[in-house]
């Protein structure tokens, strides 16, 4: 998990790839869910809360533009 100001660091490409690798990992906890091999359900809430921070981030740097 990477703070917003870690973030703001980092120019809209890197930002769209770290979202990318987030909604890859989002979408394997899903399947390890499913299929009941997960050990920590909350790191799918978590993943969720860093893509929304991601993209708040790349928001910003799009109206300050």
């Amino acid at each position: 998990m990477k703070r917003a100001s870690e973030l703001r660091t980092l120019t809209v490409e890197e930002l769209r790839q770290e979202e990318t690798d987030l909604r890859k990992e989002l979408f394997n906890l899903g399947f390890r869910k499913v299929t009941g091999e997960i050990e920590n359900p909350l790191l799918i809430r978590q993943v969720r809360k860093d893509i929304a921070r991601v993209l708040t981030v790349i928001s910003e740097k799009r109206k300050s533009k």
